[in-house]
């Protein structure tokens, strides 16, 4: 009987949202195991939301340890597994020094082969399968023995623990209108959809129906300034104003968001916002493998094959993707 459980996700924002699912999962097969989940400090408040996560340990502290006292740490909590849901040599490692009985990863780390015990074959880039799905995948040693179907996620991310919104940001949002954040930036992890769009896009929606905000991060802003400055009457700038936590909130309370494939995206989905991504149809950051899934997700992507653009910043697949297209998805949503 598995009593404990660590999970090592130690990268970005929107990779840790779509492990969630997997804790969900776990919670669901063994309702009394406590599950450690180890991240990074920048993804800790979107892990400590989640109502499947007992205790977050966060590897910017631990990995500063002397090594023997990372083994003597992870000696401490006990566990009887740890999935190593991204591949992190350390943390392989000191898992196999701190004598985890059951240690699961991907068998396409030669590390793996070392220090752990269950090795899945899982190939993620030419896979058909969603990241979500993927990532469920390591667990089948725990019992995750088939391929959940997308409709069934949504339950499992258990993004129920939200900081209450301040006062300040409460009142930003327009309870007669459709609350809409548009998130322009990636931070590269993204192929996107470029500030002229997201222009145009202003201009087409009618401001007694929507209340636009643009989000993005303090370094985002830099990038920003002639959007913000062109449309500083009809929309209003958050960028670099909120914590994570306060964002998450702010998210929550609004109606929904479009932006490419993202961090907040994936959060909107999460909390069964409206969650509109924009996708380059190519492999492998196309929506087949990163799409939102959530009650209210959906994606805009070309359908064709796009492979001109592999080795540059800038997609015209995914630009070519019209303002009137996105108006028109998100108009579905105006009560």
């Amino acid at each position: 009987m598995l009593r404990n459980l660590i999970i090592s996700r130690t990268d970005s924002l929107g990779d840790v949202l779509l492990t969630l699912p997997s804790v969900g999962l776990m919670k669901k097969l063994y309702p009394g195991m406590k599950i450690y989940f180890i991240g990074r400090s920048y993804t800790q408040p979107v892990i400590q939301a989640c109502e499947f996560v007992d205790e977050f340990i966060n590897w910017d502290e631990v990995s500063c340890y002397q090594p023997m006292q990372q083994v003597e740490f992870l000696k401490s909590l006990k566990s009887d597994a740890i999935v190593h849901v991204f591949p992190d040599f350390q943390i392989a490692k000191i898992a196999y020094q701190s004598k985890i009985p059951l240690r699961i990863g991907t068998s396409h780390r030669w590390y793996h082969w070392f220090y752990c015990n269950r090795n899945v074959p899982l190939g993620r880039k030419n896979s058909d399968l969603h990241e979500t799905q993927l990532n469920m995948k390591l667990f089948n040693p725990l019992g995750a023995e088939k391929d959940y179907p997308l409709n069934d996620i949504p339950i499992l991310y258990g993004l129920t623990r939200i900081t209450p919104i301040d006062i300040k940001h409460k009142a930003l949002i327009d309870p007669k209108r459709f609350n809409l954040i548009l998130h322009p930036k990636s931070k590269g992890s993204a192929r996107e959809w470029g500030l002229d769009n997201f222009g145009e896009l202003i201009k087409l929606l009618p401001k007694d129906e929507f209340k636009i905000f643009i989000s993005g991060t303090n370094e985002d802003k830099k990038f920003l300034v002639p959007l913000l400055e062109r449309f500083k009457d009809d929309i209003i700038d958050i960028t670099g104003q909120m914590s994570l936590s306060a964002f998450i909130s702010f998210i929550n309370e609004a109606d929904g968001i479009l932006a490419a494939s993202t961090g907040p995206l994936h959060i909107a989905s999460a909390l069964g916002k409206v969650a509109i991504g924009l996708f380059s149809p190519m492999r492998p950051i196309h929506p087949g493998r990163w799409a939102p899934v959530g009650k209210k997700a959906e994606y805009l992507v070309l359908n064709k094959s796009c492979n001109k653009c592999r080795h540059s910043n800038q997609c015209e697949c995914i630009q070519a993707i019209t303002p009137e297209e996105a108006l028109l998805r998100l108009n579905k949503y105006i009560k």
